[in-house]
């Protein structure tokens, strides 16, 4: 058995519930699997004061809150559960829950968004959000006058870099080995910023940090030397892992056009995939900004994109 709706969103977070809004108003019938985290990596954001609207800050998932919230007032169906497989082949278009359970629709947006790479450390997820950040143009601006570590060797890492020393008194890059992934121009562009200090033949050990009741706060980390294993203690306010960003598009290979990145290749300035009645939108097909606001946006287009095909299809 399956349940069918106009239009099936995977994925929430700005783009999925900015998607949700569009369509639902448009008077369709609209279902959003929400995913294993419902609302995206905002809800693993403390405070966001750089999302229009809200004068003095508010938390990533007070934020997300709000946009459910808004989504479900003009009638869309929130559903907490993550979609495993698709079939694409034909329409309707079946998507299937982690239970095998198929939901059926005429249109679907993407928007299952990118996880940004961690180190993979204990101490990282105890500190994540506490010191630990992985968007600098998001959180940069705490760490006005502030001492920052920059983990990556890419032209994220260095770009990443670039933008601190706007905040931070000093910004260290640490980075595994001598050379770098990054292009020339941003390497050199690093070099030449006074601000900027080089950690290589690095890697970070562990983060340190203290409990005062309920704040944890980062205060340091470990070092570790890869050509002699030595381990170093550093005192820092903040780190960011710029390490890049995995989107989760696995389901998807083989059925959407992806680049060599992973992503989801959309057409134009517009969010059709290569699948006509497959939208995407959000951080899944975005390589470049990553922004909530941006994924907001992009969501918008996507409901408008398909509630006009879907209009488009009907009148034939």
């Amino acid at each position: 058995m399956s349940f069918h709706s106009d239009v099936i969103i995977i994925g929430s977070g700005p783009a999925g519930y900015a998607a949700a809004i569009y369509t639902s108003r448009a008077n369709l019938n609209v279902v959003v699997f929400e995913g294993g985290q419902p609302g995206g990596q905002l809800t693993i954001t403390n405070d966001v004061e750089n999302y229009p609207g809200f004068e003095n800050g508010i938390t990533g998932p007070e934020l997300m809150d709000t946009m459910k919230k808004q989504t479900e007032r003009f009638g869309a169906k929130c559903i907490s559960k993550s979609i495993a497989k698709v079939d694409f082949s034909k329409q309707p278009f079946t998507v299937f829950d982690d239970e095998d359970q198929a939901y059926t629709a005429d249109a679907v947006i993407v928007a299952t968004g990118a996880a940004a790479r961690m180190l993979n450390l204990e101490s990282e997820k105890e500190y994540f959000g506490f010191g630990i950040s992985a968007c600098a143009t998001c959180d940069g601006f705490f760490y006005r006058g502030k001492k920052v570590f920059v983990v990556g060797g890419g032209d994220t890492a260095m770009e990443d870099a670039n933008y601190l020393t706007h905040f931070a008194d000093s910004v260290t890059i640490v980075h595994r080995r001598q050379g770098f992934r990054a292009s020339k121009i941003m390497v050199d562009r690093a070099k030449d910023n006074p601000k900027i200090s080089f950690l290589l033949d690095s890697v970070v050990d562990e983060f340190v940090g203290e409990t005062k009741g309920k704040i944890k706060s980062l205060t340091g980390v470990n070092i570790k030397n890869t050509v002699t294993n030595e381990i170093t203690h550093h005192d820092v306010d903040g780190v960011f892992v710029a390490i890049g960003h995995t989107p989760r598009t696995d389901m998807f290979k083989n059925i959407l056009d992806l680049d060599e990145e992973g992503f989801i290749i959309t057409k134009g300035n517009t969010s059709y995939t290569n699948i006509p009645g497959v939208f995407a939108c959000g951080d899944v097909q975005d390589n470049r900004y990553k922004q909530a606001i941006t994924a907001a946006g992009s969501g918008a287009k996507a409901g408008i994109d398909t509630e006009r095909w879907l209009m488009e299809q009907r009148s034939k």
